[in-house]
């Protein structure tokens, strides 16, 4: 109605000061440490300046010597991340239906996942040899509880309400999980998917500090073993780079997802 009151408008402030000011920190930060490199007389073996990382990074993608162990990485991240998202979606909604289940299975779940992965990397690589299969089945069992967890919690956090209207209306138990359950519970399973998609990032690199020949993570045990401290800090930003996109992406596909139902009528 025309005569109620309406709430003051409120304008967002604009990002670009943060941004300008966290670009402006990193850029001191990188300052300094170019500066306590070249002065404190400390060997580029234990602290390489930033300008011989930016130079061993350039040479690496100009060579293209990243190139394959990047794709490497990426491969492993990619499998993981869909096999163990893919298993904690499905997990999560199974134990949310049925309580029996949870009750069950659920010890069993929270004691694979207590278990440090890489104390099972030797067996894995021992059962599967090495290559992408052994890093990209750590990858997924990193990234499994995150989604099963957050999926199970949002599935269970319906409003109760809206559940007994669905059962009012004779709605099955299946569409009451695509149409209520799961739209509710999407703000949740999208925050477990952020999460997972970091984790999955350092379960593969974790990964291949055991079981490949290729990848970032075989980059910087091969660094490590040449005492080659410019190039291990090289793919540690390659690493960092990746994890921010994958990250922004993950975002971008929230918002996308989430779009329907914040629109304002």
């Amino acid at each position: 109605m025309s005569g109620e009151p309406r709430p003051p408008t409120t304008t967002a402030a604009p990002a670009w000061p943060a941004r300008a000011l966290a670009a402006a920190l990193g850029l001191a930060l990188l300052a300094a440490w170019e500066a306590l490199a070249r002065q404190s007389g400390l060997s580029a073996l234990v602290l390489p300046a930033p300008s011989a990382v930016a130079a061993s990074l350039w040479a690496g993608l100009r060579s293209g010597y990243f190139t394959p162990h990047v794709a490497a990485t990426l491969s492993a991240l990619g499998l993981g991340l869909a096999g163990g998202g893919a298993a904690g979606l499905l997990m999560g909604a199974a134990l949310a239906e049925s309580p029996w289940a949870e009750r069950v299975l659920r010890p069993y779940v929270v004691l694979s996942q207590v278990t440090p992965k890489l104390a099972l990397a030797p067996l894995f690589v021992l059962w599967l040899g090495f290559g992408i299969a052994p890093t990209a089945l750590i990858t997924g069992l990193i990234c499994f509880f995150p989604l099963m967890e957050n999926t199970l919690t949002g599935l269970q956090q319906t409003d109760p309400q809206r559940l007994r209207l669905f059962r009012m209306l004779g709605a099955t138990r299946w569409q009451t999980l695509l149409r209520l359950k799961l739209p509710m519970a999407l703000p949740t399973v999208l925050a477990g998917l952020r999460m997972a998609v970091v984790l999955a990032l350092v379960g593969a690199v974790v990964g291949e500090f055991i079981g490949a020949s290729r990848g970032l993570g075989a980059v910087i045990i091969a660094a490590q073993g040449s005492m080659d401290t410019a190039l291990m800090f090289a793919a540690l930003v390659l690493i960092a780079v990746i994890g921010l996109l994958l990250y922004q992406a993950t975002l971008l596909a929230e918002r996308l997802l989430l779009r329907p139902y914040t629109a304002v009528s």
